[in-house]
């Protein structure tokens, strides 16, 4: 794989490639009329294949909060054609990474010293490099490091990437009228994962509340071989876990695994009202003693009991039976506005009742098969409904507290992990812990 001996930072820079990437894009739709004369049955599919890989990359030169839209943009299975899936999951721990000269130049300008002046052995090519850093194998004695180093001008970058991303974002998602919260959620949180020194720290506090979860096991942080930009820990032997379900394990051990990462995320949402907000197959490993192994905890999300207690009621049994008390929290949650027509509140209230109808089956079990098709096929159905409705497109779609933003996605990107692993789990187990 190529590697990159600079990034793009300036913000002329940024939106040049951009733009070049449109003219791109603007080719491929010429093309793709031309095509629907002539070979029409895969027109469209050629289309999302040639605006997929110019979209991805232009993304994957910049990096940083661009290339982090791809990345959860690739969880989105059932909103995106597959084509955008398929590239865009390159992001997740597969793009280009930077040359050995430029790793050594971000050593020498933080730690004043080269990176093998620091560590017994240290690798010059990357192992794995996604959106914001690069991982780097190390050793001090018998002791086996993974390094991240950061992408220069990554944190310098985020607002300009945000103003970039959000006239897309409002499109392809229905966001007219979004209020600047929304973003400026976006926009911490991205800061906040570019700011190693926080990440250790939290890296710290979760393996230390989480430590009685079986069958989960966290790597070691050191502070003393960190920075803001760079950041150590154990070598964590293991295979990330989209590339261990390729080895097809038995349904024990998928029940194993599961169980671990629903644990995992109930307690920390429940318990700790924190949580791992990031969950993509690149930041998991599968050891070899079958167990998950988290990693990455740049970003995390706080939930205040005002948004945590009528976000979790919203969707109770006995809230979903009663109208009156379902349109109440819907109206706590900013999800019914004091602006509402009657059509409006009769509209946003049968759709959310629908969705958390459905959304929700899992955490109202005693145990739930995420092997079984049948609930997934109802969120894939769903999912594709509320994309095509025009009533829906017509209307401000926005709706909802900021908190929903990392909390929803977070939800989304479990239960996708969990259809991709098919365990079988104890819903409620994470209670004994």
């Amino acid at each position: 794989m190529k590697k990159i001996d600079s990034i793009p930072t300036q913000k002329v820079e940024r939106v040049a490639k951009l733009l070049t990437t449109g003219v791109k894009i603007g080719g491929n739709y010429i093309k793709y009329y031309g095509e629907k004369l002539t070979n029409p049955e895969n027109a469209q599919e050629n289309l999302h294949k040639n605006n997929a890989e110019d979209i991805y990359d232009s993304l994957k030169e910049l990096k940083g909060s661009a290339l982090k839209v791809a990345q959860m943009l690739s969880m989105e299975k059932n909103l995106l054609p597959m084509q955008y899936v398929e590239k865009f999951s390159l992001s997740q721990f597969s793009v280009p990474p930077l040359s050995a000269p430029l790793v050594r130049k971000t050593f020498k300008t933080y730690f004043e010293k080269y990176p093998e002046e620091i560590f017994d052995t240290f690798s010059s090519n990357s192992i794995n490099a996604a959106s914001i850093g690069q991982v780097h194998s190390a050793s001090i004695g018998d002791k086996k490091l993974a390094v991240k180093i950061q992408y220069p001008g990554v944190r310098d970058s985020i607002k300009t990437d945000i103003a970039i991303v959000k006239p897309i974002a409002i499109r392809m998602f229905n966001l007219q009228g979004t209020s600047d919260e929304y973003f400026d959620e976006v926009e911490e949180k991205l800061t906040e994962e570019t700011d190693y020194i926080l990440e250790l720290e939290r890296s710290n506090a979760m393996q230390e509340d989480c430590k009685s979860i079986p069958n989960l096991i966290f790597p070691k942080y050191y502070p003393e071989y960190s920075c803001h930009k760079i950041i150590t820990m154990d070598w964590m032997e293991g295979l990330h876990l989209s590339e261990f379900l390729a080895t097809n394990p038995s349904q024990a051990v998928r029940d194993k695994i599961g169980q671990a990462l629903w644990n995992f995320y109930m307690y920390q949402i429940h318990k700790l009202k924190r949580f791992h907000a990031d969950p993509h197959p690149g930041n998991f490993l599968v050891d070899d003693q079958e167990n998950l192994v988290a990693i990455d905890f740049g970003c995390i999300k706080e939930i205040p009991m005002d948004f945590y207690v009528p976000y979790f009621e919203v969707s109770a049994p006995e809230t979903l039976k009663n109208p009156q008390k379902f349109k109440e929290k819907l109206t706590e949650l900013e999800i019914l506005k004091p602006t509402d027509s009657t059509k409006e509140i009769t509209f946003f209230t049968d759709l959310f009742h629908e969705l958390l109808t459905i959304f929700t089956q899992p955490v109202h079990a005693e145990y739930f098969d995420f092997s079984d098709a049948t609930f997934y096929n109802s969120v894939a159905n769903m999912s594709q409904k509320f994309t095509q409705d025009k009533t829906l497109r017509k209307m401000n779609g926005n709706r909802g507290s900021r908190h929903f933003i990392y909390v929803n996605r977070t939800f989304f990107g479990l239960y996708q992990l969990m259809f991709d692993i098919k365990a079988k789990i104890e819903v409620n187990q994470y209670v004994k812990f």
